[in-house]
């Protein structure tokens, strides 16, 4: 039998998780309460697992958490302790956390260690703002606290007690993924490869469950955190643009980790450098001083993108080469000759072809091909029905135990 995770600082936020957990307990929800104070409120909080217990799990033992002066650090600290603590248990149920900016700071990580789909609900101050930080790849249901965490009133009492009977409703009634499951796969997809990976979702979907995910930082990095988590039995990463705003500064990186989960998994990987030609930023005018004579396209009010230029795509090519060439399961990496993205084409405005080319040749330069790991030149655009066909014949290649289906 598992059970449901209060947590938060019982030293400052006591009143508001007790009530918390009596909600749940109310609800029938097996309930315990995680002190994670650092301030040395000891065991009086009336906490089940207390703040020692929990500190107890940080590399450097109890005394790198607990009566430290410099409260940042012991905050960081006690972050990593619950961190492990949450990863070194099977039987919590969900999490709830209560606290502001820094208490979602301690609870937002051990969440994030949790398999998508366990139960996570957090009650933040900071709820409201950028979450990005806090949420990451994972499916935290982040609720804005309106007043602040601070004692019981009429609206944190109605904001808490309906958390509480939130996380009570997912664990009391779960969803179940389904009978007779298909292999799942993971597709990246960007607007401007939308043709095409709308024909590989339809050309596979009768014998995978094809999982598609927006190349926008966090959706790179929620594919991976699947393909870590065993959930993918492989990939067809053909929007691979994350790295443009990696390298270059835009505002849609999935971080310097992109790719390794790939080599760390070992399973099956179908690439290609769909909207490689484009770096990412918000409205015209915050486009970066330095890039503001360059190739901009205004996709829409909020959005601007940059043509990746010779050199840069020189750059990305070297970048992701030294990504595919760790991975030691089966590799194909396409390149689309046509067209990178939909407005790399005739009389599109970020037609560049000496771009691509300088792309394509770094990786060509760059990746040490083996009978496993291996670049193939496609001689159309990547949104063509023939790239299509190229990138389903190289997953067939990868993945030869599952053939596709025949009509």
């Amino acid at each position: 039998m598992g059970y449901a995770l209060v947590a938060g600082t019982c030293d400052t936020k006591g009143t508001e998780l007790r009530y918390a957990r009596d909600c749940l307990r109310a609800a029938g929800v097996e309930t315990r309460l995680a002190d994670l104070g650092t301030g040395g409120a000891g065991d009086e909080t009336g906490a089940e697992i207390t703040a020692a217990q929990i500190a107890a799990h940080h590399p450097d033992g109890v005394g790198a958490v607990l009566g430290l002066d410099d409260r940042g650090r012991a905050v960081t600290a006690m972050a990593l302790a619950f961190e492990r603590f949450v990863a070194a248990r099977d039987d919590i149920d969900g999490i709830l956390g209560l606290g502001g900016s820094g208490g979602t700071a301690l609870v937002a990580p051990a969440m994030r260690a949790l398999a998508i789909g366990v139960p996570k609900v957090m009650v933040s101050t900071v709820a409201s703002g950028d979450v990005a930080p806090y949420v990451g790849p994972s499916d935290i249901c982040m609720m804005y606290s309106v007043t602040d965490v601070a004692g019981l009133n009429r609206i944190s009492r109605v904001v808490i007690g309906n958390a509480a009977h939130a996380l009570a409703g997912m664990l009391r009634h779960p969803v179940t993924a389904g009978e007779d499951l298909k292999p799942a796969l993971g597709l990246t997809m960007f607007g401007v490869t939308t043709p095409c990976i709308t024909q590989l979702t339809e050309a596979l979907s009768a014998d995978y469950d094809c999982l598609v995910f927006h190349a926008t930082g966090t959706g790179g990095q929620s594919m991976e955190k699947l393909l870590d988590s065993g959930a993918l039995a492989g990939v067809l990463d053909i929007s691979t643009t994350e790295v443009c705003d990696l390298l270059m500064g835009g505002v849609m990186s999935a971080g310097e980790g992109r790719l390794e989960a790939v080599a760390r998994s070992g399973l099956p990987y179908v690439g290609a450098c769909g909207a490689l030609d484009m770096v990412n930023f918000g409205a015209v005018d915050t486009v970066p001083a330095r890039y503001r004579d360059r190739n901009l396209y205004e996709h829409n009010a909020q959005v601007t993108l940059m043509r990746t230029t010779a050199e840069e795509n020189r750059r990305l090519g070297e970048w992701i080469a030294a990504k595919l060439n760790r991975c030691d399961g089966p590799v194909r990496f396409l390149l689309p000759e046509g067209g990178v993205s939909a407005i790399d084409a005739p009389g599109q405005p970020f037609h560049d072809p000496a771009a691509d080319a300088a792309l394509f040749d770094a990786l060509e330069t760059h990746v040490q091909q083996t009978a496993d790991r291996r670049l193939l030149r496609v001689p159309h655009h990547i949104n063509d029905p023939d790239f299509v066909a190229a990138a389903l014949a190289a997953f067939a290649d990868v993945m030869p135990a599952r053939p596709l289906r025949q009509e």
